[in-house]
């Protein structure tokens, strides 16, 4: 390997899992349990009781028999959630001492929840969606909280890429830890649904910078071998746990505000882990600072009881450093030709993965049974998927990865719509199943596009592809909502993109048994822009290196 590609070999003498490198992975997979319940929270704030149109009791020549007949009956059998008989009506009928039984109440007419709503509180306290009475005309309200804050992750994703590239990964991880956690403690004591909102959004920006920034972080600093582990298994089970607690919370907590204080508190303790993580090594070293990198590594080696070398890089590796190294921003990847084609096909790939994978998280509580074991049961299912999504990329291909998984799940969710309706239990199997796959291709995809992008431009391509996706995120609020229109349409509309998706995954490069690349020149070309010469470290100028990258001579 030439230049920074030495990296690895000059940073071999720590060993792969030694105190050091155990510390750290366990510290940042910690910091991204906040990601595992943040995420999927509206799943329970935001969840609709079952509710009807308020009649006050006292209201004048209405008699106990009368007000309990005021709801009218849908064709199901369900009382309306958004009307009422007039009761003005009704109160004549009182008044002339008729019962209901005596009366054709299919004539009566009708009128909107004038005095507001009862809600069914055997199962929640209090959601936002009784708090602030977003039903009936309002109900428009319910998925776009959601959105609103995927809205966020759009942001975040856009900004943390560039703002750890440019600063560094581990400023940004712990500024947006402490924005996260602050907007979710404020937002309990939210009085408005606009309040809530405007923090939900703060709240999103937070969550997605900090997973980036963490997950960046950690990809960079441990060796080839922990990194595989890290990024497929590791890091994402403990997001799965975060997702795993989040039932167990909302099942003691069943106001939304304690909810919410109860999962956001702990989120100040992770703020000392200021003092446990270093900075990134690669990263310092992208940027020239050669000293600063070399002190965290001869750190590492002490925590480790090894004795570092006294010089870690080689003098190539400084020269490389110690250059002025062209500043890449979000703006390069669509202006270069070999990173354009490829972030476009990851940017479908990324986003049609986040429309399946939200939509099926949110609709937990639609699914027959009880939303809480459903809700666990959801985040279980991903614990094995990220274990196999790490055995697999030991020894597979990621192509071969990428496009199973996302057949697979496509499949299993285009033949829910053929389960017979009584069998809710195959149904719910299915689902789960569906999305045991597509889990498989989320813990994917991240290792797989860190793996793609070189170090000077990693967190900036992994948080636009991240952006991209977002697109997805704020969409699948409204996937689930098409079920109100027809049950099996969410289901078909998925496995139709998800299935498309999986054949878009084919035209990617192939990244298995490759080391990280560390500039530009150095990534796998996309067919059809191939580059003509071999990249070499040396001492060309950022020019001659955008020619031997794009293929232009």
């Amino acid at each position: 390997m030439d230049g920074v590609n030495d990296y690895e070999a000059d940073t071999a003498f720590l060993g792969d899992w030694g105190p050091f490198q155990r510390r750290l992975s366990l510290l940042l997979c910690i910091t991204m349990i906040p990601n595992g319940y943040g995420s999927l929270v509206v799943v329970f704030l935001a969840d609709t009781p079952a509710h009807r149109c308020l009649v006050p009791a006292g209201v004048p020549n209405l008699t106990e028999e009368w007000r309990n007949a005021s709801i009218p009956l849908e064709e199901d059998g369900r009382p309306a959630e958004c009307s009422r008989y007039r009761l003005d009506t009704l109160r004549g009928y009182s008044k002339a001492g008729l019962l209901p039984s005596e009366v054709n109440l299919t004539g009566v007419p009708r009128e909107g929840c004038l005095d507001g709503w009862e809600y069914d509180r055997s199962v929640y306290t209090s959601t936002i969606v009784s708090e602030w009475d977003l039903v009936c005309s309002q109900q428009w309200k319910q998925p776009l909280t959601s959105s609103i804050y995927f809205c966020g992750y759009l942001v975040g994703s856009f900004l943390s890429g560039q703002l750890s590239d440019r600063f560094g990964r581990k400023i940004v991880l712990f500024v947006t830890l402490a924005s996260q956690t602050l907007c979710g403690f404020i937002q309990v004591f939210s009085q408005s649904w606009i309040a809530f909102c405007v923090l939900y959004f703060l709240g999103g920006i937070s969550h997605i910078s900090n997973y980036l920034s963490a997950y960046v972080l950690g990809a960079e600093i441990v060796s080839p071998p922990v990194r595989e582990f890290f990024t497929t298994a590791g890091s994402c089970v403990f997001f799965a746990l975060g997702y795993m607690l989040l039932p167990l919370h909302a099942y003691f907590l069943r106001d939304w505000r304690m909810l919410l204080l109860g999962i956001t508190t702990p989120g100040f303790l992770l703020l000392t882990f200021w003092w446990f993580i270093p900075e990134s090594p690669r990263w310092l070293l992208s940027q020239g600072r050669i000293a600063e990198a070399e002190a965290i590594l001869k750190e590492a080696a002490k925590t480790n009881k090894i004795e570092a070398p006294e010089k870690i890089f080689t003098p190539l590796q400084k020269e490389c450093g110690s250059e002025k190294m062209k500043a890449y921003n979000i703006c390069d990847i669509l202006r270069l030709r070999n990173i354009g084609w490829m972030s476009a096909v990851l940017w479908l790939v990324w986003n049609t993965i986040a429309i399946g994978y939200l939509a099926l998280s949110l609709n937990t509580s639609n699914l027959h049974g009880d939303a809480y074991f459903n809700c666990f049961l959801s985040g279980a299912v991903e614990v094995p998927a990220y274990f196999i999504t790490w055995l697999m990329f030991r020894r597979c291909r990621r192509r071969v990865i990428m496009a199973g998984s996302l057949f697979a799940s496509g499949f299993f969710l285009l033949v829910i719509q053929l389960v017979p309706a009584g069998l809710h239990w195959l149904a719910v199997a299915l689902e789960m199943i569906g999305k045991f796959s597509l889990t498989v291709a989320f813990a994917h995809v991240y290792a797989y596009t860190a793996e793609l992008y070189p170090t000077v431009l990693r967190n900036t391509a992994l948080g636009a592809c991240s952006m991209a996706c977002r697109i997805g995120s704020i969409l699948a609020p409204y996937i689930i909502y098409l079920r109100t229109y027809l049950v099996s349409l969410p289901y078909i509309l998925m496995g139709v993109l998800i299935t498309t998706a999986a054949l878009l995954s084919l035209l990617l490069p192939e990244s298995f048994g490759m080391p990280l690349p560390e500039s530009v020149a150095q990534m796998q070309p996309f067919p059809g822009c191939c580059r003509k010469k071999a990249y070499k470290c040396a001492h060309t100028n950022e020019d001659e290196t955008e020619q031997k990258f794009t293929g232009v001579q």
